[in-house]
């Protein structure tokens, strides 16, 4: 699009949709994986605790 020398603001706007896209499909990811953390837990409650620990950072950080 910048190439194309297309306005700034639908460039940004394009951006903005893929950023939301990506965030969608890692909560998804992030969530799938939190379920089966807790679905089939490690025979370590260590272990166990370090996966969701974590899965909820990797929800939290942005």
């Amino acid at each position: 699009m910048i190439e194309e020398e297309q306005d700034c603001i639908d460039v940004i706007t394009q951006l903005s949709a893929v950023r939301s896209s990506v965030d969608r499909i890692m909560g998804i990811i992030v969530a799938q994986n939190l379920r089966d953390c807790l679905e089939n837990p490690e025979a370590e409650p260590e272990v166990q605790n370090a996966k969701i620990n974590q899965a909820i950072q990797m929800i939290i950080k942005k």
